[in-house]
């Protein structure tokens, strides 16, 4: 069968439609009737047309992509389809049957369910207790937990998710509890799942276990609508994409059908140079080293004498399983977690024991991988979470005095620099997406002209063409002379940028391999314990 171009697809620049097959195993129902079809939704916000007649239909079975660059619509369009927002025009379909939802809890009595980036869960529960709360079976009035945990261990092996329903959600890794908002949904008997960003804070190993699960899911006749940004992972399990630019309907693709460049040209309307692996650097002096650097924990070392060094003009990666002592080695060096032993100097200064404050001034910046809690004050505004750092100097301050007219235009030039979206430097940070979020912060961070840039996952949740925005702008900062240490999830990322690379296991630094050593079969075997390195 042939997709039909909607009217919004049909205006859009370059809008493709492409056939739409099965996936095979992915469900009887896959080329039935629809099982979501959202026809003309349109959404106005002040200034914005976020969604401008958009149409799409995912049938039954399918698991379905929804992708675009950051502001193209997409949270807008799910969040209507889940009833947490009311479109100002189009109609909505679940099964065939009209809807018109004004609630979340309309949209899951419906049979749709939500995972989203941040997960809703009580971590001092059990599992069993998180995913029937506010539906415990019951036995003469009173909470049937035996026959509640007996459901959830029945639906976590009919479905693969491999959870233990009485284990503390505390002491679960992240992927397990992604396992469990997605119990939730199916105890609610969900059959159509929502899942926003994923992978974003997934180990590799991880994200291949939960593709099983949405799989498994698929093959159960569950429909599975996917919102994210990564290319790979929508070309190893998707059915079909559906991609957004400025809320109109640019493409349906077919995946078997397409390529990862068509896509990143669907979304942002250019070819994009994907995987790009950018020439070396012209190293020279040290800036930061690092000497027998110790971090204790429970038992072994979270970080165990580890040594290392960053030059001017250099990116130094460092990749690892999540767990693996890459955290506690970043806190310890930007002075949020005192170190147990070693030595840390930066750019010739000994900052082993300094405050942040003293770290900045020796000439270290930091863009840290939690940007809400960590690298950002998320209810103040734009500008000031601009201004952090400059503020108790020229031109932002004069005589002990903020001077707001300054704070208003330093957030403008940044803001224009680093092609942040957003309505008015005065909004708060928190109203921004999350890629835009993350310009602010590498924005701040850079415009310090430090010596020393950390940098942690510095394109998470950003979309493709940002990231290659992002990644041009760290290239000029390390080829004007600066040292960047890089730590990354995505292993493109970390091959693509560093001139070397450091791979962490059990707190200590195990494999060191230059650029022209590095391939991701190499550092997936490292990272998982299969080569060995300096002692």
């Amino acid at each position: 069968m042939t997709l039909p171009p909607s009217d919004d697809g049909a205006r859009g620049e370059g809008a493709r439609v492409a056939a739409k097959t099965p996936r095979p195993g992915a469900g009887t129902g896959a080329s039935a009737s629809a099982e979501v079809e959202m026809r003309g939704i349109v959404k106005h916000f002040p200034g914005v047309r976020a969604n401008d007649g958009i149409d799409l239909t995912v049938a039954p079975g399918e698991i379905h992509a929804l992708m675009g660059e950051n502001g193209a619509g997409k949270s807008t369009l799910m969040s209507i389809l889940y009833g947490m927002q009311r479109p100002d025009a189009g109609t909505i379909l679940i099964g065939g049957r009209e809807v018109s939802f004004t609630s979340p809890t309309q949209a899951i009595a419906a049979g749709l369910g939500m995972v989203h980036q941040g997960f809703k869960l009580f971590p001092s529960l059990s599992v069993t207790d998180n995913v029937v709360y506010g539906r415990e079976p019951r036995r003469r009035g009173l909470i049937d937990r035996a026959a509640a945990r007996r459901k959830v261990a029945e639906l976590s092996e009919r479905f693969g998710l491999g959870v233990d329903p009485g284990a503390p959600v505390a002491e679960l890794p992240v992927g397990v509890r992604q396992r469990v908002e997605i119990l939730k949904l199916l105890y609610r008997d969900a059959r159509v799942l929502i899942l926003d960003e994923p992978t974003a804070v997934l180990t590799p190993a991880e994200t291949g276990a939960l593709f099983d699960v949405l799989r498994g899911l698929a093959a159960h006749d569950r429909t599975v609508l996917i919102v994210t940004h990564k290319l790979r992972e929508v070309m190893a399990l998707s059915d079909n994409v559906t991609v957004l630019r400025d809320g109109r309907v640019a493409a349906r693709l077919r995946t078997a059908a397409t390529t990862p460049a068509e896509i990143a040209e669907a979304m942002t309307g250019r070819a994009i140079e994907l995987d790009r692996r950018y020439p070396a650097g012209a190293i020279g002096g040290p800036v930061l080293e690092v000497t027998g650097l110790t971090v204790r924990g429970e038992g072994r070392p979270l970080v165990d004498r580890v040594s290392c060094t960053v030059r001017a003009g250099e990116v130094v990666g460092i990749a690892g399983v999540a767990g693996n002592g890459q955290t506690e080695l970043i806190e310890a060096l930007v002075g949020l977690r005192p170190p147990d032993g070693g030595r840390v100097t930066v750019d010739g200064r000994d900052v082993t024991d300094a405050p942040v404050a003293a770290r900045r001034a020796a000439g270290l910046a930091y863009v840290p991988e939690d940007r809400a809690e960590v690298g950002s004050a998320p209810d103040a505004s734009i500008g000031d979470n601009l201004a952090m750092g400059f503020h108790r100097a020229e031109p932002l301050t004069v005589r002990g005095l903020l001077r707001p007219a300054a704070v208003r235009a330093h957030a403008r030039r940044l803001i224009g620099e680093f092609g942040v979206k957003a309505g008015d430097p005065a909004d708060p940070v928190s109203t921004l997406s999350g890629g835009n979020h993350q310009k602010v912060i590498l924005g701040r961070e850079m415009a310090h002209d430090a010596r020393l840039l950390v940098v942690e996952q510095p394109t998470r949740g950003v979309d493709i063409g940002s990231i290659q925005n992002i990644h041009a702008r760290l290239i000029g900062y390390r080829d004007a002379g600066h040292a960047i240490l890089l730590v990354s999830a995505e292993l493109s990322e970390i091959i693509g940028l560093s001139d070397r690379i450091l791979v962490m296991s059990e707190g200590r630094i195990a494999t060191e391999l230059d650029r022209g050593e590095a391939d991701e079969r190499r550092l997936g075997l490292a990272m998982a314990g299969a080569a060995e390195g300096p002692a």
